[in-house]
């Protein structure tokens, strides 16, 4: 298959302890549109990340995400979320 990336929007929400968690990925065709839904899901939600992964799913490589925009509240460590 080849090198592709991906481009996601994840949310961020508090569980019954007050800590924020990472809820549903919603996958986006573009890095705009993942912009775009990030924004949306941080006005619904405590914040969100938009980020990218490249890689070749065949051989379940990939590059280190790149988180493209944060909105709202966000974990200090969201690269974790983000793997």
């Amino acid at each position: 298959m080849g090198s592709v990336t991906y481009f996601v929007a994840l949310p961020f929400g508090r569980d019954d302890d007050g800590n924020l968690c990472a809820g549903e990925a919603v996958e986006a065709p573009s890095e705009l549109i993942a912009r775009s839904r990030a924004a949306r899901l941080a006005a619904v939600h405590e914040g969100a990340v938009a980020f990218s992964r490249t890689g070749d799913p065949d051989l379940g490589e990939f590059a280190e995400a790149v988180v493209l925009a944060r909105y709202g509240e966000v974990p200090a460590d969201v690269a974790t979320y983000v793997l």
